[in-house]
């Protein structure tokens, strides 16, 4: 990505949704280890993200950073 040390957190996921204007659904993965089962397991959360323009589609693979709050849901903006 960028050489720039931030405190901001950059996730990478797959967009689900498109339907709002200037603004995507992404869904974050997390391959994360259960300590009581020691058992592997994939954990997924969904994020807001700010797309000014509607640029990405469902299904694409986007780059998103955290943001100072753009509306009630929305922390994140698309990485260009």
């Amino acid at each position: 990505m960028n050489d720039i040390k931030s405190k901001k957190r950059i996730l990478e996921g797959t967009v689900v949704s498109d339907k709002m204007k200037d603004t995507i659904v992404v869904k974050v993965d997390r391959y994360v280890k259960l300590p009581k089962y020691q058992k592997y397991v994939t954990l997924s959360k969904k994020y807001k993200a700010h797309d000014a323009g509607n640029t990405k589609k469902i299904g694409d693979k986007v780059s998103i950073i955290e943001t100072a709050p753009i509306s009630k849901d929305k922390k994140f903006t698309l990485v260009k």
